[in-house]
């Protein structure tokens, strides 16, 4: 039995959240999964339990697996509660205090009491050496060796258990960084090292000291952690290979997540937006609002011509109202998206103004929200949805979890009922309006920026809250179509299973076209494309690899940049002309206009290697309908209409394809709710998918 089912290729995704573990095993296209409270002080022990409850499902044994693809809030939340490793920093003399000044820019310009976010490491943790490094790469100051045989002793005697390297222009030029870590291992070999020449090989020295620091800070942790899953999977008799999701959207092997665990800090949100990128592939749309809401976080992601945006920098651990700015920027690969404290577990209180507040705190799975009975009193998101009546009490995470609606009443009178005079059920409202304002806030300025009309685009819902609100957050968006894919509520989770191995290589190396070295490029960009081809390998050594190029252009004297897709061969036979021209359309398209007489400059050059995407099974799309049998009503809270009104209920897995229910509704499976308002009809199309459009009367 064990060979026939190595033979059919079982795969497991796995993606811990701030609230639940969700676990997919994958069999012949048949999907089976679960969601287990996440465990906190053990992580594995949930991936275990999701794991032998999957298997169960299936009629497997763990043994069967053939492949894991992970993926954890870890490595951010270690970020965030700042309980990573005792690190050290070693900097060039006079850029100690680098990360702490930052870019001496204001995220609220107006609060004059302003207090900017404490760095990761403190002054007394930050060391120098005397070398200098030229903005062209040349050697000012040589470093000495027994300098920094000195500072490895110190080092050593003061008991760190990782060390970042940052000099500055090290990304031109490797070796005093090379040299550190040389001596380092001769001295104190126990300590691990991390160098930011090879985690982050980019300009603009904060970023890329915040980015080693990071990475320093978090390495003994996810080594440690990846060890443990190791061994306890061992346990299990699972012997497959495991591979970690990265911020990119890509798969990177185990070692290389050890090495560099910073590129793990969105590794979740990007298997979602991976997720919704196939389902948009399947129904051939090219404007395609990703909405992705579980416990702790609600993600939102623009999708073009099926393809999510990427940035180079992402901003973790925001401590201001999560505005841009108040966070330390990471200078990675990452798939860009705008990430809120707006979950199931957010947690909601009236502030000094008397008005209600949701997020960014959030009850996480330890306690929970008040109706989870574990201890919780203050209310959440959750609790405010079944008091609404959008969650069945005895029906949570398929039957898992009892919910005490009695209890969430309770919490939402105390905490907010009797500071405004409210019953709980206003309260509720109260709550889940506001959360929803708050993500289509999100959705408007991330649209803004980036020069889009979300009215032309289909939202793809997914995650355990979002079909939840989804509805309601396209009414506020006007947003006429939303689909909820099979298997919603732990998207992510599948996303990991269609993603790509890929790996992104970057440097920076500053050229004005006016100065176009065609030579140098060409030689640049194979030197990349052989690094990241590298890593990919690495993971998989036989597959087929493609290269995807991008340039990150700007006019001279600009601050920031915009990135520029080339092709292979305008990459490996760079003309100055196709440079420029290729800018001057991408930058016209996000700001409207180009600016004559001005010349262009490259920052940063990027190589992304890929495995090629999984063929897409094009979607039947059904436009006829019959009405579904209703299992049962009950009395749902329409907050367009303010007023709770009697709600048609339907299990999933009972509407046959073609056939329709008209909100108000709610859609009921093991994972998820998907709450019809009552302005939207729901279509069950061939796939499965639900396909929520706007009511004609």
């Amino acid at each position: 039995m064990s060979e026939t089912r190595t033979r059919q290729s079982i795969r497991l995704g796995v993606d811990i959240g701030g609230t639940f573990t969700d676990v997919v095993l994958e069999l012949e296209q048949q999907q089976f999964s679960t969601k287990v409270l996440t465990t906190y002080a053990a992580p594995e022990n949930a991936i275990i339990d999701g794991m032998q409850q999957v298997c169960a499902k299936a009629g497997v044994q763990p043994s069967d697996i053939d492949q894991i693809i992970h993926g954890t809030t870890l490595a951010t939340n270690a970020l965030i509660e700042r309980n990573g490793a005792k690190t050290a920093l070693i900097t060039t003399e006079g850029f100690r205090d680098v990360i702490e000044m930052r870019t001496e820019s204001r995220f609220e310009q107006y609060d004059l009491n302003l207090s900017l976010p404490e760095p990761l490491l403190p002054r007394q943790q930050r060391y120098t050496v005397k070398e200098r490094v030229s903005a062209s790469g040349e050697v000012y100051a040589a470093l000495e060796r027994s300098e920094v045989e000195a500072l490895a002793h110190t080092i050593k005697t003061a008991g760190y258990q990782s060390v970042a390297v940052g000099l500055l222009h090290s990304y031109l030029n490797d070796a005093h960084e090379k040299l550190i870590r040389e001596v380092l291992s001769d001295i104190v070999p126990e300590v691990m090292v991390s160098l930011s020449c090879e985690v982050s090989p980019q300009m603009r020295e904060y970023e890329r000291f915040n980015t080693v620091v990071a990475n320093a800070y978090i390495k003994p942790l996810m080594k440690s952690y990846l060890g443990r899953l190791e061994g306890c999977l061992a346990e299990q008799g699972v012997a497959c290979s495991v591979f970690l999701m990265h911020s990119g959207g890509g798969i990177i092997s185990i070692e290389s997540a050890a090495e560099f665990p910073v590129r793990l800090v969105e590794s979740g949100p990007a298997g979602g937006a991976v997720f919704a990128a196939t389902i948009a592939a399947r129904y051939g749309l090219d404007k395609v609002l990703s909405f992705d809401m579980g416990g702790t976080t609600a993600k939102i992601c623009l999708i073009n011509n099926q393809t999510p945006k990427t940035s180079r920098v992402f901003e973790v651990a925001r401590t201001y109202r999560f505005k841009k700015g108040s966070g330390m920027p990471i200078s990675i690969p990452v798939i860009d998206m705008v990430e809120i404290g707006a979950g199931g577990g957010s947690l909601a209180h009236v502030d000094s103004m008397r008005q209600i507040r949701v997020g960014p705190e959030s009850a996480s799975s330890e306690p929970g929200p008040a109706c989870y009975g574990r201890g919780g009193l203050r209310p959440a998101v959750t609790d405010a949805d079944l008091v609404l009546g959008k969650l069945d009490p005895n029906n949570f995470a398929g039957g898992s979890i009892t919910l005490q609606t009695a209890d969430s009443e309770k919490a939402l009178i105390s905490e907010i009922g009797d500071s405004l005079e409210m019953d709980a059920q206003t309260a509720a409202y109260g709550v889940v309006e506001v959360v929803d304002e708050n993500m289509a806030n999100a959705a408007r300025v991330h649209a803004v920026e980036n020069g889009e009309d979300l009215t032309d685009y289909t939202m793809i819902a997914f995650g355990g809250a979002a079909p939840l609100h989804a509805g309601r957050l396209c009414e506020k968006l006007g947003v006429d179509r939303l689909l909820v894919p099979v298997g919603a509520g732990v998207g992510s989770a599948i996303g990991f299973l269609r993603a790509p191995f890929s790996f992104e290589a970057n440097r920076s190396v500053y050229m004005r076209l006016s100065e176009f070295d065609p030579e140098l490029i060409k030689n640049l960009l194979k030197e990349l494309e052989r690094e990241a081809t590298h890593f990919v390998r690495r993971c998989h050594a036989t597959a087929h690899v493609l290269s995807e190029f991008k340039v990150y252009m700007r006019y001279s004297g600009q601050g920031w940049e915009i990135p520029v897709m080339l092709t292979a061969e305008q990459a490996l036979q760079p003309n100055v002309q196709n440079f420029k021209s290729l800018f001057e359309h991408d930058y016209k398209t996000l700001f409207g206009r180009i600016v004559d007489g001005m010349d262009i400059e490259i920052t940063v050059w990027a190589v992304n290697a890929t495995t090629p995407s999984e063929p897409v099974t094009k979607a039947d799309s059904i436009r006829t309908a019959q009405a579904a049998t209703i299992d049962s009503q009950r009395s749902i809270f329409d907050p367009a209409l303010g007023a709770a009104q009697q709600a048609s209920v339907i299990r999933r897995d009972t509407m046959s394809a073609g056939e329709h229910v008209d909100g108000p509704a709610a859609i009921v499976e093991d994972e998820t709710t998907v709450i019809v308002p009552a302005s939207r009809r729901a279509l069950m199309q061939a796939d499965g998918c639900i396909d929520m459009n706007t009511r004609k009367h």
